[in-house]
């Protein structure tokens, strides 16, 4: 038995490096931590159990039959984070350029599985070069095995892609169909097709910061959810927002104490709102004064910033956060801001997590670029998203509240469980200056002074109809309440809704306006 432990200690360790010196290296001089490095860092101490540590590739031709590394170049197992259990694979630049074969899908093919049948999270920490060229076809094959589970997985249990190097081609598509992907500035790049081919095809010159780039992916594409500066505040922002999901769909969203009193005020609410209706202000900071302790955890917070989405706490419940936001495009609702929020909402209806939105919005962007965009069908994502959703839902109006706008952002009309407004919420079909030149129009060519007789109808409209008053006549509405209360009624709303059960038709499923 000893020769036999000594045999499997040798062979373990070379499991444990099965990268070459020089490989790691260049590696570590690239600000990048190893594959195993970012495992350990990432999960509790001592926590995880390796998987398929002693696999090796069975592939002939090129050369490969003399090179054959144990793990395959792509580390998978289980452990812990802050206690709960997650499933996790790490690939491995150092080996193969961490490209991806028939044994290293195979590997990961199977802690996808685990983590699917014991309802646990799946983090892939993804640094690879595509699929191994001197496997062929079976890399494509075994790219779609991944493919396959992670859309078997979606809405069943935590997805979490987190890009630290490379990520290029067929291999794209993974992290595209998981729930949050995160990048680092510097070393994270993900693309289609590479610079070169780029400029090959088109002619276009692009740097590989700025086709694929983690900036490039958070401003423009919005395919990056969070970015870091670097690789150990990209897996930090892995733990925080773990502690906002459920382990699976058939759990609730751990809920903790945080001190922070459930009846507390939000006087400097009262102040925030500027006089005039056209004035901006930050939604942020409203979010941040009732939210516990002012912990708010932005999603897509470089893309489409004319909507926030996030996660928080309430009374120690997790809540997801869409509020537009007034100091960017005044709240408008385009094309990507619609996109976001409703992905955002789907994640939080699929995970048990109720979605609180604020609402301060003067109507879609108009324009030819956003009608020949989408905009109806991408705005409809959103309106369908609101409305499919089965979570708690809450409804907060602090300003303007116009149009289909309005009806999108979770109004009562479209399910929101309660909808509250604050005294300077206006709920219109639209604004006074547009109603007022489409309504009186005629009377305001005949006017003797069209200027004087528009200020006093726009007056009037204001006084009639930019208020929350006839809203909470017929109950649209089912409260005007003081800003300072804010905090107060939604964890009131949330206690009262945290028995809610909803069950939707049967159905295979419903047809997104994808």
């Amino acid at each position: 038995m000893a020769e036999r432990l000594t045999e499997l200690a040798e062979r373990k360790e070379q499991a444990l490096h099965a990268g070459s010196e020089a490989s790691v290296e260049r590696h570590h001089s690239k600000g990048k931590m190893t594959a195993r490095e970012r495992i350990d860092y990432l999960l509790d101490d001592g926590s995880f159990q390796e998987l398929d540590m002693l696999a090796r590739h069975r592939a002939h031709g090129m050369g490969l039959e003399d090179n054959r590394p144990y793990t395959d170049g792509v580390v998978t197992g289980f452990g812990t984070i802050d206690g709960r259990r997650v499933c996790i694979f790490s690939q491995d630049f150092t080996v193969f350029g961490g490209a991806l074969g028939e044994v290293f899908a195979e590997k990961i093919h199977k802690v996808m599985d685990l983590a699917a049948s014991t309802g646990v999270p799946m983090i892939g920490l993804n640094d690879g070069a595509g699929a191994r060229i001197q496997e062929g076809v079976v890399s494509l094959h075994s790219y779609g095995g991944i493919f396959h589970r992670n859309v078997t997985a979606s809405g069943v249990i935590p997805q979490i892609s987190v890009v630290m190097g490379p990520c290029a081609g067929g291999a794209v598509y993974s992290p595209a169909m998981t729930d949050f992907i995160f990048m680092v500035q510097g070393t994270s790049h993900m693309f289609i097709t590479g610079p070169d081919v780029v400029k090959t095809v088109t002619g276009e010159d692009v740097t590989l910061e700025e086709l694929g780039g983690a900036m490039s992916h958070a401003t423009k594409s919005g395919v990056a959810t969070f970015v870091s500066p670097d690789e150990k505040a990209c897996l930090d922002d892995v733990r925080l927002l773990l502690s906002f999901l459920p382990s699976n769909n058939l759990e609730e969203p751990p809920r903790e104490l945080t001190g922070d009193d459930p009846d507390r005020l939000v006087p400097e609410l009262i102040d925030l709102m500027p006089v005039s209706p056209n004035q901006p202000y930050d939604m942020k900071k409203v979010i941040a004064a009732v939210v516990d302790n002012g912990d708010y955890f932005e999603v897509h917070r470089h893309w489409a910033m004319s909507i926030t989405c996030g996660f928080a706490r309430m009374d120690g419940r997790v809540v997801g956060i869409v509020g537009n936001q007034p100091a960017v495009l005044a709240g408008v609702l385009d094309i990507d801001s619609s996109e976001k929020a409703s992905r955002f909402v789907r994640v939080c209806d699929a995970f048990n997590i109720p979605l609180l939105t604020f609402v301060d919005v003067p109507g879609f962007m108009p324009g030819t670029d956003q009608e020949y965009g989408g905009i109806i069908r991408h705005g409809a994502k959103l309106l369908y998203a609101y409305c499919e959703s089965t979570v708690p839902r809450i409804q907060i109006i602090t300003r303007k509240a116009y149009g289909g706008a309005y009806v999108v952002m979770n109004s009562k009309s479209i399910g929101a469980d309660l909808a509250f407004a604050w005294p300077s919420a206006e709920l219109a079909v639209m604004g006074p200056n547009g109603a007022v030149e489409i309504v009186y129009r005629r009377e305001l060519a005949d006017a003797a002074d069209p200027a004087s007789r528009r200020a006093e109808l726009i007056d009037e409209y204001t006084e009639r109809y930019a208020n929350p008053y006839i809203a909470a006549e017929r109950g649209y509405i089912d409260d005007v309440i003081s800003p300072a209360e804010t905090r107060a009624v939604i964890c009131r709303s949330l206690e009262m809704l945290s028995t809610k059960h909803e069950e939707l038709p049967r159905r295979k499923h419903g047809n997104v306006p994808l």
